[in-house]
């Protein structure tokens, strides 16, 4: 088994005592989940996007969002009481998380923000999400995400 990378996002796994297990993937650029699931096998549905947005204001939040969906700006936007929300540039979104597009993983960010997740997501038993690296996954029970990260669950997925 490849050694397990020691990032930020797994001290806080660690620190956390969430059972983990680890997943690699030859990551592609763009491949997104389509891509690391076909790899690893799994459903796309159970591979969470970890996306960094910002509202009107630029504040910075994380939002995640089931890998087969796509984040509706508008509904969410609504539900946050804001003007509009958009996807943050990917240089400043690699400021705000401390990691890489494509290896952004939710636990362990350099700055806390807000945590918003699609409510769907608390209906599965275990997720896939990134560990802190391109091409490094990891399972983890849906409850210790919930547990650890305390999102603010919403209804903002459209058809992906």
């Amino acid at each position: 088994m490849t050694d397990i990378p020691v990032t930020a996002a797994v001290r806080v796994l660690r620190a956390q005592k969430v059972p983990f297990e680890p997943f690699f993937y030859a990551y592609e650029e763009r491949g997104g989940t389509r891509r690391s699931a076909a790899e690893l096998g799994v459903d796309e549905h159970h591979v969470i996007k970890t996306l960094i947005f910002q509202d009107d204001g630029k504040k910075p939040f994380v939002i995640l969002m089931h890998g087969d969906r796509e984040v509706s700006a508008k509904n969410l936007a609504r539900l946050l009481g804001v003007k509009r929300v958009e996807p943050c540039a990917p240089a400043v979104a690699d400021r705000h998380s401390g990691y890489q597009v494509g290896g952004t993983s939710p636990f362990g960010t350099r700055r806390a923000m807000p945590v918003y997740m699609e409510r769907s997501i608390t209906a599965l038993d275990q997720v896939y999400i990134n560990g802190g690296k391109r091409g490094f996954l990891v399972r983890v029970p849906v409850a210790d995400l919930v547990r650890v990260l305390t999102p603010t669950l919403v209804d903002a997925a459209t058809a992906g």
